[in-house]
């Protein structure tokens, strides 16, 4: 290569050549060039060095702009060097932030392995406890006292032999296992044989209940009655009282949830219409709680049929069954403590025991009326009363049965209250003034009259299967001593719901279905400005119920955000996860009773937020504010005038503050064992001591 084709730009210069340097005139100043000069080969590899002439000496201009070139490189080389080293420190932090990411993650995905393994090994020795140990104590129990129940129908023991029998199996359950656990197989009078050289005798403790309804979890449910029912029957079983529970037999029962399911071969017979009319009798046990089903034989179609409620016959569907059910008690020799009765649909039980059934040995029996609300009262003609035995026009009057508004017809709900020693109205939040005087649908002179024998009891939740140090759902489980299993939590549900799982960030949890009565143009709302501030939302709803799950599309199209997901489909482990991963959980109202959102909620350590800005409810009158539920005054303390943005507010700047809160709510107990157990329990008290 020669040196006028390296330095003349007239000619070409081919793609491997990396400099050229311009001639100059002879009044051109030159320009410095590199003390170093590298040529390349065609090749590509460098052909070496060469070291270029000295520049020629242009006097002190030339050493001017040398100067200022060396100090302008200097200072661009300066904040070069700055600007590498900031970038350097900012890799390093994310690769750091990165990392102890990616430990949590596998912390999280190890500990799902290892409580995997640790349910494994759970259920593997309690199946094989239950075949070393057979059937619980309150099975063996309940299948006993529910076998004497046959006895006595069958003519085999008398009411009063029965009632001793009862008495005994009742005191003696804990032993009862050991010993009657192999006989319950054998036929009636075998184990009579047994019960009777087992007899011993003891003081009874505790109260005797039996519920006239028509729901209990899990075998039918439409409403709030059904989880009230089983979650305080077990409640008062486990504090040492007996309980038990009479129900239609609807056809569409899920009886896979009874055990010993068997039907009592004895003639039961009820009055109805004028005429006794025959019934089948089953027995079972429900989650340790002993259950009687009636079924109508001449009236097969009263249970026969889609859906529970709303049909036109409504009224003599379940007066059939109020009347069937006192018959049955009196003829199986019970005596109960107290009959609980429940809404409309059982009411008129109330009348029916003091006309009739307290003269037929069942004088220290008292009865309890619950009503779930006031909305549905159930008015009919006077004289359908007489169907079930009871004078029509004995009891339409101004202070029993008749209707307040429409003098002409007779109100059962107005009866049942009339007639019952005690009532209790389930309500978490509202006060008793407030029930009678704006909740009553038009019984508040009924009410007020007999404000005094009413009581105000909230609803509860399962802490047995809703409890995060022990639910089973959960990654890992935490408590209030030790909260380091909710953050893992939260880690987990933004990992399955694919969103951000920065640490800072607030996640909302939201469940929908019909029941939570949200208002969903509202909810968008609010939603779209906790997104402008830097919340997250999980959102899950029922996808088994249609408009749900067109709801919840187009709630989703009109709120399209990386920021929010949904789930359409209900599971139960991820319900369990949004509660144990969610900041707040966002409700409707804190009045909801089927789903306890609220309660859970405050045990999984989430605040419970409602929709609107501060629940209105909780502004109240002062005239209003006596007998509020202890669940109301929490509440009205904590989360319950706060709106989602000032909850975000405190979460942000007051983190302490919020902290103290959330553990403090943990603490408290809102379960069936809690308060709404020790109001029933005070009422049962009052009314065996009248």
């Amino acid at each position: 290569m020669s040196m006028a084709t390296l330095i003349n730009p007239a000619i070409p210069s081919s793609p491997s050549r990396r400099f050229s340097i311009p001639l100059t005139s002879p009044n051109s100043h030159f320009v410095k060039a590199p003390s170093l000069l590298r040529c390349v080969r065609k090749n590509g590899e460098i052909n070496g060095l060469s070291r270029t002439p000295p520049p020629m000496d242009n006097g002190g201009e030339d050493d001017a702009e040398t100067s200022l070139e060396e100090s302008s490189n200097v200072e661009l080389e300066s904040k070069n060097n700055e600007i590498w080293r900031l970038f350097k420190e900012a890799q390093q932090n994310i690769l750091y932030l990165n990392k102890q990411r990616v430990k949590a993650v596998d912390e999280l995905n190890k500990a799902k392995r290892e409580k995997q393994l640790l349910l494994n090994k759970i259920e593997q020795l309690e199946k094989e406890n239950k075949r070393v140990s057979g059937k619980d104590n309150l099975v063996v129990c309940w299948e006993l006292l529910l076998r004497i129940d046959s006895m006595v129908l069958g003519g085999m023991v008398s009411t009063e032999e029965a009632s001793k029998l009862r008495r005994m199996v009742i005191d003696s359950k804990v032993s009862l296992v050991d010993v009657f656990s192999g006989l319950l197989q054998q036929r009636d009078a075998e184990l009579l044989a047994e019960l009777r050289l087992f007899s011993e005798g003891s003081k009874r403790k505790g109260y005797h209940v039996i519920h006239i309804c028509t729901e209990m979890e899990p075998l039918i449910s439409v409403g709030p009655l059904a989880p009230y029912i089983t979650g305080l029957s077990r409640a008062l079983q486990r504090k040492g009282h007996l309980v038990e529970v009479i129900l239609p037999k609807y056809a569409s029962l899920d009886l896979d949830e009874v055990q010993g399911l068997r039907e009592i071969e004895a003639d039961s017979s009820s009055f109805f219409n004028g005429q006794l009319h025959g019934n089948r009798i089953w027995t079972g046990v429900v989650r340790g709680i002993g259950v009687t089903f009636i079924q109508p034989l001449y009236f097969s179609s009263f249970f026969n049929r889609d859906g529970i409620y709303d049909h036109p016959d409504d009224f003599e569907r379940f007066t059939y069954f109020s009347r069937a059910s006192l018959d049955y008690i009196a003829k199986s020799g019970k005596q109960p403590d107290v009959l609980h009765l429940h809404n409309w649909e059982t009411a008129i039980v109330g009348p029916l025991f003091w006309d009739i059934f307290a003269k037929q040995g069942l004088g220290n029996t008292r009865i309890l009326l619950t009503c779930q609300g006031f909305d549905s009262q159930c008015l009919d003609e006077p004289d359908k009363l007489a169907l079930c035995g009871l004078d029509p026009g004995r009891l339409h009057r101004a202070d029993r049965f008749q209707d307040t508004a429409k003098t002409h017809l007779v109100n059962i709900l107005k009866g049942g209250v009339v007639y019952s020693n005690k009532v209790i109205v389930m309500s978490s939040m509202h006060s008793k003034g407030r029930i009678i005087h704006s909740m009553s649908h038009g019984l508040e002179p009924t009410l007020s009259m007999h404000k005094e024998k009413l009581l105000v009891a909230p609803y509860g939740f399962d802490n047995s299967t809703w409890d995060p140090s022990t639910d089973k759902f959960l990654p890992v489980n935490y408590s209030t001593e030790n909260m380091r299993g909710k953050y893992a939590c939260k880690v987990a549900l933004q990992q399955q719901a694919g969103i951000s799982t920065h640490a800072s960030s607030i996640l909302v949890g939201c469940i929908i279905s019909e029941e939570s009565g949200f208002d969903l143009e509202k909810l968008k709302a609010v939603v779209r400005n906790a997104i402008r501030e830097g919340a997250q939302f999980v959102l899950l709803g029922n996808g088994s119920v249609s408009t749900t799950y067109r709801a919840l599309r187009s709630f989703q199209e009109a709120v399209e955000d990386s920021n929010v997901k949904f789930f359409y489909n209900y599971d139960e482990a991820l319900s369990h996860l949004v509660f144990a991963g969610s900041d707040i959980i966002l409700c409707h109202s804190f009045h909801e009773p089927l789903l306890q959102v609220q309660l859970k909620a405050l045990r999984y350590g989430a605040a419970p937020v409602s929709e609107a800005s501060g629940d209105n409810h909780l502004r109240y009158s002062s005239d209003h504010d006596h007998e509020i539920t202890k669940f109301s005054q929490f509440m009205r303390s904590t989360f319950g005038v706060m709106s989602l943005s000032q909850a975000l507010d405190e979460m942000k700047n007051n983190p302490s503050t919020w902290k103290t809160k959330i553990l403090n709510a943990m603490k408290k107990d809102f379960s069936w064992d809690s308060e709404c157990y020790e109001t029933h329990v005070s009422a049962y008290t009052a009314v065996k001591s009248l």
